[in-house]
């Protein structure tokens, strides 16, 4: 048996089964302007420190099932470097992340993840709360689902 983050269990066969894809596609990128202003406007949130998720149920054209950005702010990194670094890590890990939500997700959603720490972060320390981000994402969608 496999345990995955979310408390599903699997076989071995059925977990192999399931459709890994580690890519990050041009249609799952967040770049409609109108959207990530309503994203901002009507969207709920979920902490998981030093990272945030804004998140909204929606409908997309291209059949994506979730559009995601990342914002590294300004006000706590000045170097444009240090922001452009810490985008690539949280795309890199929300990449090889997002199969665990893929394939435990029904609807579309529009995805905003905020850096919102002070210092530079590791990989590991993002990876780690990635993870506790997208887990509690998935237990708040199951519990607002059953409402």
């Amino acid at each position: 048996m496999i345990i995955n983050p979310f408390g599903i269990y699997f076989s071995r066969t059925d977990f192999l089964l399931l459709k890994m894809d580690f890519s990050f596609p041009k249609n799952e990128k967040l770049k409609s302007k109108k959207l990530i202003e309503q994203l901002f406007i009507e969207g709920r949130s979920i902490n998981h420190f030093p990272l945030k998720l804004i998140y909204l149920k929606t409908v997309f054209d291209d059949n994506s099932i979730v559009k995601t950005g990342v914002i590294a702010p300004k006000k706590n990194f000045k170097k444009a470097s240090d922001r452009n670094h810490i985008k690539r890590l949280l795309r890199e890990v929300y990449r090889l992340n997002k199969p665990l939500l893929f394939n435990n997700i029904e609807g579309n959603f529009a995805f905003m993840i905020l850096y919102l720490g002070k210092d530079m972060p590791n990989y590991q320390l993002v990876e780690e709360k990635m993870k506790g981000l997208l887990t509690k994402f998935h237990e708040k969608n199951l519990h607002e689902k059953s409402l």
